[in-house]
């Protein structure tokens, strides 16, 4: 089980270990997730329709914008901004695990609630994933500017985007759209872990083992939460990378039109009476797709490393006392 079981045999994982396999898993999933990512932020960013049957934007389907990005930019350009996109990876999945970790255990042992209940592991999955927004949120900034631009690039290199956002954006500019981020991470981190315990609980019989670290089970009930969490909670995740690419209109001009917006409920209204309803949609389907990639691999990866970094612990401690006795 994810956090603090007190059910479990053997000691709890302290929150290094959780830190630790989080990193991990992190970095293996957004490895392959990528290509994803890039698709959903082009579409979400693209004010014009995405509709196949009256084509006006750049992108209007997932298969005709692959082939675009592709045969415009190269095969890597599905890892724009792969490295600042991989260090935030591993810093929210490690800043998120180790606070999920901290937090089902402190509720567990100092109030009447189980660490393992829905409840809790709603709030406590709500609050690690905000923590580690907060964190992570100038690398989410980076990742988003470096997926969007196209050629020719505005940024070459981190420290590039990272000198020329300070000189001519201000600080700031590194928490744009945090608010909505915060209003949209909540919820959906919470539904994560909720639903990922109940699916894992009606799985558990199909499987050899249902508490077995990186097994089908894992991958299938991350999958399943991932879908479920990113279709409720989308609105908002459009609306934080509208919010991020502000000030950086004049690197999307040949993608289409561009538009400023001055906070959430501008960039709300904007859209409704531009785009109607199914503009707080765009890009649904690969998030859809890149949701359950990304939480079922995520969930899947921290489990079979903070098996093995169990299995290393168990077998330090039966070294020592072998030694130890050895030396008697």
């Amino acid at each position: 089980m994810l956090g603090f079981d007190p059910g479990a045999k053997g000691a709890a994982h302290p929150p290094e270990e959780a830190a630790l396999a989080g990193s991990a898993a992190g970095m293996v999933t957004r490895a392959i997730i990528s290509p994803f990512d890039v698709l959903k932020i082009r579409f979400q960013l693209q004010i014009e329709s995405l509709s196949s049957q009256r084509p006006k934007g750049k992108y209007w389907g997932l298969f005709q914008a692959s082939r675009c990005i592709h045969s415009e930019e190269g095969l890597s350009a599905f890892w724009k901004g792969h490295v600042p996109a991989q260090t935030l990876s591993i810093c929210f999945g490690a800043v998120q695990f180790a606070s999920f970790q901290l937090l089902t255990e402190a509720v567990h042992k100092s109030t009447a609630y189980d660490s393992q209940t829905a409840g809790v592991l709603f709030v406590c999955g709500g609050l690690a994933a905000c923590s580690a927004t907060v964190v992570c949120q100038p690398l989410d900034i980076l990742r988003t500017r470096f997926a969007a631009q196209g050629e020719p690039k505005v940024y070459r290199n981190m420290r590039h985007a990272v000198s020329t956002m300070c000189r001519s954006e201000g600080v700031l500019t590194f928490y744009r759209g945090l608010s909505p981020t915060l209003m949209a991470v909540f919820p959906y981190a919470g539904l994560q872990f909720f639903f990922y315990n109940v699916f894992k609980n009606l799985l558990a019989p199909l499987a050899k083992s249902g508490n077995s670290g990186g097994s089908l089970t894992s991958l299938v009930s991350g999958g399943g939460a991932g879908m479920i969490s990113k279709a409720i909670t989308y609105p908002f995740d459009l609306i934080k990378k509208r919010l991020q690419v502000g000030g950086f209109e004049a690197a999307r001009l040949h993608f289409g039109q561009v538009r400023s917006y001055s906070g959430v409920v501008d960039c709300m209204v904007q859209i409704a009476k531009e785009e109607g309803v199914h503009g707080f949609f765009k890009g649904l389907s690969p998030s859809l797709l890149k949701a359950a990639l990304s939480t079922g691999f995520t969930f899947f990866w921290y489990e079979l490393f903070l098996n093995v970094v169990r299995d290393l612990r168990r077998r330090r401690r039966t070294d020592d006392l072998t030694k130890d006795l050895e030396e008697r």
